[in-house]
């Protein structure tokens, strides 16, 4: 591939100025077709590498020289989608990618609701990293309404209720989404005190916090502890989409928080949307594997496979929904194999 020459400043920002929005979502139109296959078979590691190698393969025709930042693990944990890995066709424009091929494998393989494909694009260097060997992160999540009046240094009730007085409702009416796991004991009874609903998921807290987001979905406010890598990606949509995420670094252990001390990261630094998706030229694409609030689910009939997206884009603030139809025969000549 032709990475040799090195672009000018105007260049690149020439290049990253194109709508690459409707390329990245062929990416997890191929990647959701793929895990697609693999819902409700039990098998998470299987739906997980279906996807993967798709969407390696529809991000090597992308006309960019793209660099994974936010990815499944380091180099030598490939066939993953690693970070440090080179993508795109190697030309320009130079860019950080950020992706999730599945966001809810064990949904998937459950043949549950809310499973993605997601990816996003932002120019190089723009994309938090998290220190080494830290994965978790404390997350707030707030759509529009409530950007300005939420802090996630404060308990869970004074955020709850000032998202309901942002958007005029009563606190009994807010409704959180909590990813299910036993480390949120301890907040789930205080949102209870606090007045408020819960709603559990089981994985997918990117598509947990697009919900807060987008009208209809019945989700004002995420909160807990879930994936660094996962609150960039939801970063890169809220800044498309309009909402906000604030994030902590949330050590597992005395010896991640003593790595991460010793690799300059302060504790108790606040991140927010900003800080971890910088710039205003960020790209965003989700496609459904399964049914869900955001998008409908990978479907077939006998000739064809109907996908549904959201793309995004930061700078124009523009959110395109794209119902796609694929023709079976040439989406496996396309791959040169049978899709499942």
């Amino acid at each position: 591939m032709p990475r040799e020459r090195r672009p000018e400043p105007d260049e690149d920002l020439d290049a990253l100025d194109r709508n690459l929005a409707l390329e990245l979502v062929r990416v997890t139109e191929g990647a959701a077709m793929a895990a697609s296959r693999w819902v409700g078979r039990g098998d998470k590691n299987a739906a997980d590498a279906a996807a993967v190698a798709a969407m390696r393969h529809f991000l090597g025709h992308v006309d960019m020289d793209g660099t994974v930042v936010i990815g499944e693990g380091e180099k030598d944990e490939a066939p993953m989608l690693y970070i440090g890995e080179r993508v795109g066709n190697g030309t320009l424009p130079e860019v950080d990618i950020a992706v999730d091929p599945i966001d809810g494998t064990r949904l998937t393989a459950m043949g549950m609701n809310n499973a993605v494909s997601v990816d996003a694009l932002a120019e190089r260097g723009a994309l938090y990293s998290a220190p080494p060997g830290i994965v978790y992160m404390d997350k707030l999540a707030v759509g529009p309404e409530a950007v300005d009046v939420v802090d996630i240094r404060k308990p869970p009730a004074e955020n709850i209720a000032a998202v309901a007085r942002a958007k005029g409702m009563n606190v009994s009416d807010v409704t959180v989404i909590i990813l299910d796991r036993p480390r949120h004991e301890g907040l789930v009874k205080e949102v209870r005190e606090a007045g408020a609903r819960i709603r559990f998921i089981t994985d997918g807290d990117v598509a947990g916090a697009l919900m807060t987001a987008r009208s209809g979905t019945g989700v004002d406010l995420l909160l807990g502890t879930g994936g660094a890598t996962e609150a960039v990606v939801a970063a890169c949509a809220l800044k498309c989409i309009g909402g906000a995420i604030q994030c902590r670094l949330s050590p597992r252990n005395e010896e991640e928080r003593q790595g991460a001390l010793a690799a300059g990261a302060d504790m108790e630094q606040v991140f927010h949307t900003d800080d971890l998706a910088r710039g205003n030229n960020i790209f965003f694409s989700v496609t459904g594997i399964t049914d869900g609030e955001l998008v409908k689910g990978v479907k077939y009939s006998r000739n064809s496979i109907t996908t549904h997206s959201l793309v995004m884009r930061s700078r124009s603030g523009t959110v395109r929904t794209i119902d796609a139809t694929h023709r079976i025969d040439k989406l496996q000549r396309h791959l040169r194999a049978p899709i499942d």
